[in-house]
């Protein structure tokens, strides 16, 4: 992507990556709460404005990177094949995810993305800002669903469901890498778990939404 770039959005890119490492690194180091705006701005050498401009509030230097994985669910369902159930593509999606190390299914190696985890969980007013976004991937799925089933009810409780699977699983990524398993020994059982995870929703949601 970036040798797609003018050199104009490669130090944008750049700017913003540095900002965001830096913010993060800060936040884990003295909690959300204690890490003003500005001090972010001094340790990147920019000016406060320049953080703004690049993120717009300070909840959005943890999220604004990784936000849009919360519709992912919602990407794998509008994007199936046809004959493909709602509950197939997510999973699809995901064992895609888990075969990609994608640090948004807990995977990665890097140890930076197990700290933006562990840096929500602890600051309650990012836990509500997770909440949100979660809640808004689902409504977003519900959407997609009801247009195609034409039952809004049902549609909303399949969203939630395929949307709780995916975050138990990934629940359950990050616990085992704090446990000291390594992302290859977690993924090499995905296909498994997920197959697991998923016959269980099927067997409420079997038949539901097979794309025609």
């Amino acid at each position: 992507m970036a040798e797609a770039m003018g050199l104009r959005e490669r130090k944008k890119l750049q700017t913003a990556q540095r900002i965001y490492r830096i913010a993060v690194q800060l936040f884990v180091e003295r909690g959300f709460d204690n890490v003003s705006v500005q001090e972010i701005a001094d340790a990147a050498e920019v000016s406060k404005m320049t953080v703004f401009n690049y993120f717009g509030t300070k909840e959005d230097l943890v999220f604004g990177p990784a936000e849009g994985h919360f519709g992912d669910a919602a990407r794998a369902v509008r994007e199936r094949a046809p004959g493909e159930s709602a509950a197939d593509a997510v999973r699809r999606q995901f064992l895609e995810m888990v075969e990609a190390r994608d640090a948004s299914v807990g995977l990665h190696r890097e140890p930076f993305a197990r700290q933006v985890y562990q840096l929500v969980l602890n600051t309650p007013v990012l836990m509500e800002r997770a909440f949100l976004a979660s809640q808004k991937g689902t409504r977003e799925l519900a959407a997609l669903l009801a247009e195609e089933t034409g039952d809004r009810t049902l549609a909303l409780i399949a969203a939630a469901t395929l949307n709780a699977a995916r975050s138990a699983l990934i629940e359950e990524h990050h616990r085992r890498l704090d446990a000291g398993e390594s992302p290859d020994e977690i993924a090499a059982e995905a296909p498994e778990r997920s197959r697991q995870a998923f016959e269980l929703i099927e067997k409420g949601l079997k038949g539901y939404a097979v794309k025609s």
